[in-house]
Parts: C-alpha cells; sequence; structure tokens
C-alpha cells in the first residue's frame, strides 16, 4: 500500500509518499519512498515571523511541483496526466495549524481524491509528532514531550487515538521564545537555528560552569 502525504499546517510545504508492508500483521514496515520539502523561510525572513496569507500563497504556488517531485522521487511518475499513479491513500494535515494554510492543503487532497477515486485519511498534526517518534515499534502506555512551533506539551500516550496533555505551558510555547528572542537580539528569523549556533561558539569564563 502507497500513502501520499500532505502537511501544509505552517509555512513549509512537505509532500511525502511511505509505502506500507504487512500492515495487518505485527511487523508492519514503513518505507520512506520520498519526502520533499519546499521551505518559505526567505519568503518570511523580513518580517521576523510567519504571515499565514503570505504562506498560503506560497503553498498554492508550490503543492503541484512538489507533487511531481515526490511522485518522481519514489518512481511513480506517470507521463499521462490522465494516468493515476499508484497511491492508494491520501494522508492531509487538517490541524493545528494556521487556517489559510492548512486549508490549501486539504482542498489540495479533495481535488487529488476525486481525481484519483482514492480515499482522505484526516491527520492531526500533533498526533503525527507523536506517532512519527514511536515507529515502527510502539509501545504503550508512553509519555511524549511535544515541542513543535507552537505547541511545548506532556502528552501520556495510553493507545492509538487516547492521548492525555499531563503539562504545558502557560504562556508562549519554546518555538515562540526563541523567535522573539533571535528577534530581539536581532539574530533574524528562524530564531531556534541562529541561538543554538550561538550557543555552540559560546565559551564560558566562569570556573564554575566548566
Amino acid at each position: 500500500m502507497n500513502i501520499l502525504a500532505i502537511d501544509t499546517s505552517c509555512d513549509d510545504t512537505c509532500i511525502s509518499i511511505l509505502k506500507v508492508k504487512n500492515q495487518k500483521s505485527k511487523t508492519i514496515e514503513f518505507n520512506i519512498l520520498s519526502n520533499i520539502v519546499s521551505s518559505q523561510i526567505k519568503v518570511h525572513q523580513k518580517y521576523g515571523g510567519v504571515y499565514p496569507f503570505l504562506a498560503k500563497r506560497e503553498h498554492q504556488k508550490n503543492l503541484m511541483p512538489v507533487l511531481k517531485q515526490a511522485l518522481k522521487k519514489a518512481k511513480l511518475l506517470k507521463l499521462s496526466k490522465s494516468q493515476k499513479p499508484d497511491i492508494d491513500i491520501i494522508a492531509v494535515t487538517i490541524g493545528p495549524g494556521l487556517d489559510p494554510c492548512l486549508w490549501m492543503g486539504v482542498n489540495f487532497a479533495k481535488a487529488l481524491s476525486y481525481f484519483w477515486q482514492v480515499p482522505i485519511i484526516p491527520v492531526n498534526h500533533i498526533e503525527g509528532h507523536l506517532l512519527a517518534n514511536l515507529l515502527p515499534q510502539i509501545v504503550f502506555p508512553a509519555v511524549c514531550l511535544v515541542v513543535s512551533g507552537g505547541h511545548t506539551q506532556l502528552i501520556l500516550m495510553r493507545k492509538i487515538g487516547d492521548y492525555k496533555i499531563i503539562g504545558e505551558t502557560r504562556d508562549d510555547a519554546a518555538g515562540e521564545c526563541f523567535d522573539k528572542t533571535a528577534r530581539i537580539l536581532g539574530l533574524g528569523y528562524p530564531g531556534g537555528p541562529a541561538i543554538a549556533a550561538l550557543a555552540e561558539s559560546f565559551k564560558f569564563q566562569d570556573s564554575r560552569f566548566k
């Protein structure tokens, strides 16, 4: 079974194709045939953060080229536009994320589903982060730390679909703190890599920290 996965939850246009084997057994196998990401960092850099409607416009431009690249790398691209590639299911992020961006991915998935006559699976962005770290062997219960964009949470996973938030930030998420700190320090966007690079080069002068 081949799954085409689409994510436009923020400013990256992402399409991946996975081959799934032994899905009815305990030894399920996942093979990533392609994973194409079109970044918008340069587009948003001068603003110091992501502008949702600007990101939406970029998704609109990038989705079709990214799809073609993903199919080509997976060796599933057909010469004729009327030929359906060997895709069995389309998975698409439905949230959380930036609404204008999410709708671009959802509508694109709907169009492909109609044209190729394949089903759609809606995917929760955060659940995707949780499960990706546990594949292919998932052992429950598990406690997961999610530090993604606007989310900083500790989540108890009892089983797939059964989650409980047991702790989270009371104000800004870690990712937002990095970006805001970098903006104050004049380090540019995105803040995380810039702050990480400075931290790597920093030398402690106080012997207590050696």
